[in-house]
């Protein structure tokens, strides 16, 4: 009994170094504001046209900055993926991931369904601040609203995207 209450000591406060670190992490990688070329209509891999100033008017629109070669966003896209099966509005940022056809191709084969933008030379990004990936905001009325890097779970951002609605 006295080594259970001694191990639950200990992982709530690895819990709590964990939260405490992760919250650091984000509040330094936060872009310090909205980019305003984020907003400016943006062309989609599949020559689509995006306005997240038009979308974001009617609800809190998920911006989901990933790419092909990062190990943390293979398990971050499918959740993307899913969230967007379940009706969030998400639009997703690829940086430096190759060509449209190669990507296009690279998420079909492994089902991913989401809207996506082709950085292909990461300049938007960069001009958004994006300083890791896989990083996530929330735009709600044109404003960034949430903001959070590195894993995220389904439930996390669903929590996230149910708070920007308030």
């Amino acid at each position: 009994m006295a080594r259970l209450k001694k191990w639950s000591k200990e992982i709530i406060g690895l819990v709590v170094i964990i939260f405490i670190v992760f919250t650091v992490m984000d509040f330094w990688r936060k872009p310090e504001s909205l980019a305003p070329v984020l907003l400016e209509p943006q062309v989609l891999a599949t020559g689509e046209t995006v306005s997240l100033a038009e979308l974001s008017k009617e609800q809190p629109v998920l911006v989901y900055f990933w790419a092909t070669w990062c190990g943390v966003c293979k398990m971050t896209s499918p959740t993307v993926a899913d969230l967007v099966q379940s009706g969030v509005p998400v639009i997703s940022v690829a940086i430096r991931s190759g060509d449209s056809q190669r990507l296009l191709t690279g998420m079909a084969k492994k089902e991913l369904k989401f809207p996506v933008i082709n950085d292909i030379n990461g300049v938007l990004a960069n001009a958004v601040g994006i300083s890791a990936t896989p990083s996530f905001m929330i735009i709600d009325n044109g404003e960034m609203v949430s903001f959070t890097s590195g894993y995220t779970s389904y439930w996390g951002l669903k929590a996230r995207m149910w708070m920007a609605s308030f």
